[in-house]
């Protein structure tokens, strides 16, 4: 990409010179984004992690592919509010653990295209978050998916399938022979994302546990090759970081490592190989992020959302911690935004306006944990 996108038309100096360093320049003045959570585990009102937690059978969870229809999901819309709230960039969970893709993927057919709305989400908001000048950001699930055949199972690696009762007919093997399909198809679920004619600013990878638990089952630099080959210009998060080789960290609600927690669960080796990641990730400009909804990521029948009042506290906190910071919605089942959260993202844009931007106590950022039930589980 030779052109330089609208959302970086401040930094044309540098996008000639250097255009991820271009990118890491905006990054550092963005301090405000969009997260994303939306998919079939919307339908079900408990959030992200239903088909997890609930033990869903994978051929029952695939149904609701059939009956999939975001007609209000307005990328006009969203990426507007964005702009109401002085957000400078959206990141959009563009396939969960679940498997489901909201792009029309060649790799994988449990999309968004080929259910029967036959819409292409990814697609629709990269377009309009370039036409206004926002950074789009993509959400790849990377190291979990509860659906593909190869992928490994709960006693290789932690979250890697629900734990069912009776065996799934879709699982046909959890083999290391047979975990490099599940390599394959992962990045070549990746390469067609890297691959939207619509610019990306960044790359957003989860779930970092794994790469300190197994890293040996974690393929980050063919990866990272993959992603700086095909689009040198963007930027990669892996929440607290691998290697420090990211060009940003993005902890939830809190920043620091997750090493503490490792030492108390008996992890030692992977309770170091956070902290030497979170050393080198700590001194860059990072992004913490949170949810407006008090109970989950993905749309919680009847969860209680933040005011702008608690938004402006978490915003402050990660400012003065030299952190963007990245609030979630999770849209209801029809991909419109709640609108509790289109309140708050609407007054706290106002506030910023007439007041100006929040400022923390300049201790290390720690958002209330109490505002997602599922703190620890993006």
């Amino acid at each position: 990409m030779t052109t330089v996108p609208r959302y970086l038309k401040d930094y044309e100096t540098e996008w000639n010179r250097n255009p991820r360093e271009a990118n890491l320049k905006w990054f550092e003045q963005a301090r405000f984004g969009l997260f994303i959570h939306y998919g079939l585990y919307s339908a079900l009102g408990v959030d992200v992690w239903a088909q997890f937690r609930e033990k869903i059978p994978v051929a029952e969870y695939g149904k609701l592919q059939e009956s999939f229809n975001p007609e209000h999901f307005d990328a006009d819309f969203i990426t507007d509010l964005a702009l109401e709230a002085e957000m400078k960039y959206v990141t959009l969970v563009a396939c969960h653990h679940d498997s489901f893709c909201l792009w029309n993927s060649k790799t994988e057919p449990f999309n968004s295209v080929n259910a029967p709305s036959s819409r292409d989400l990814v697609r629709e908001l990269a377009e309009q978050c370039d036409r206004k000048g926002l950074g789009f950001f993509t959400y790849y699930t990377f190291m979990i998916n509860w659906r593909h055949p190869y992928f490994l199972s709960r006693e290789q690696l932690h979250w890697a399938r629900p734990n069912y009762e009776e065996p799934q007919p879709e699982y046909l093997s959890s083999s290391l022979e047979d975990y490099p399909k599940y390599i394959k198809y992962m990045l070549n679920c990746m390469t067609e994302l890297l691959q939207l004619e619509s610019p990306i600013a960044g790359i957003w990878l989860d779930i970092i546990s794994a790469y300190y638990l197994k890293p040996e089952l974690v393929p980050l630099e063919e990866t990272y090759a993959l992603i700086r080959r095909l689009r040198p210009e963007a930027l990669i998060a892996y929440k607290q970081g691998a290697t420090g080789a990211e060009d940003f960290a993005s902890p939830e609600f809190s920043f620091k490592s997750l090493g503490e927690q490792l030492r108390k669960d008996g992890n030692l080796e992977a309770a170091d190989r956070a902290d030497r990641a979170w050393e080198i990730n700590r001194t860059k400009h990072n992004e913490i992020c949170m949810t407006l909804q008090k109970g989950g990521w993905g749309y919680v029948k009847g969860a209680a959302h933040l005011s702008p009042n608690e938004l402006l506290s978490g915003l402050g906190q990660a400012l003065s911690s030299n952190c963007n910071l990245l609030a979630n919605v999770g849209p209801l089942p029809d991909g419109s935004i709640h609108p509790e959260d289109i309140k708050t993202l609407r007054e706290t844009g106002r506030r910023i306006r007439e007041e100006g931007w929040p400022k923390g106590d300049n201790s290390p950022a720690s958002i209330p944990r109490e505002y997602s039930t599922n703190a620890g589980t993006v």
